[in-house]
């Protein structure tokens, strides 16, 4: 077990990483006294109590009441799935309630990070109504496989320029000869994703739905592809 990582992963689900660090202890017992917490965590008594009350009141653990109270966690899956479901009926409150604009942004947004840039793509192919023309690193195609194997589905259509071949039955695939770490996309002729993509913190992505800077984007993209088409008649 790679704790440490397990406990960024239990973060993720709104415990601190002190209380990620309990919530481990108390799956790898089946119950424990806070008194024992503190012993076998090493954290002090006053901060493991703490915790403890704070993981029965996220849903992480129960407290088992007798002459010396005891806890036990919550099953991971159990847990994970509660925390889930709560998040998602707030989230459909959320975008119930929120003020909506009635216009999508045309400007320049810079998105930093390669996990933001992998969720905006998500959402970009989700959103897709017509086509999407995609290039990027053949190593990180496999994370967007099922939203693009959904638009084939669906009939819409999907073409990609990749560096080597891949099984994706149903696209239309051209392969580029120039390696680079980049993505480059465009939906519907209407909105260009553009930037690094290394799997890095530090990569940069232009997301923009201006017209003229759509256009430019896609008539390069055109070119290429007619390119890779008269190299392969060669």
């Amino acid at each position: 077990m790679n704790e440490a990582a397990l406990i960024e992963k239990l973060a993720a689900f709104g415990l601190t990483r002190q209380e990620a660090s309990i919530y481990l202890c108390l799956t790898a017992n089946r119950e424990l006294s806070g008194y024992e917490v503190s012993k076998l965590t090493g954290f002090s008594r006053s901060n493991v109590y703490n915790a403890l009350a704070s993981l029965v009141e996220k849903g992480a653990a129960y407290l088992l009441e007798g002459p010396t109270n005891k806890y036990t966690a919550v099953a991971a899956e159990e847990f994970c799935k509660n925390k889930i479901q709560h998040l998602q009926k707030l989230s459909e409150e959320i975008v119930r309630e929120i003020p909506k604009t009635d216009e999508a942004c045309e400007g320049y947004i810079t998105i930093s990070g390669h996990k933001h840039i992998c969720d905006r793509i998500h959402t970009i192919l989700d959103n897709v109504k017509y086509r999407v023309y995609l290039s990027m690193p053949v190593k990180y195609l496999e994370v967007f496989r099922e939203d693009l194997q959904r638009l084939l589905e669906n009939g819409k259509k999907v073409v990609l320029l990749l560096q080597e071949e891949v099984a994706f039955p149903g696209a239309i695939i051209y392969i580029r000869e120039k390696e680079e770490d980049q993505v480059r996309l465009i939906a519907d002729s209407a909105y260009v994703l553009t930037g690094d993509m290394t799997g890095s913190a530090a990569d940069t992505c232009l997301y923009c739905g201006q017209p003229n800077f759509v256009k430019v984007f896609k008539d390069s993209m055109k070119n290429e592809i007619r390119l890779i088409e008269l190299g392969q008649k060669e």
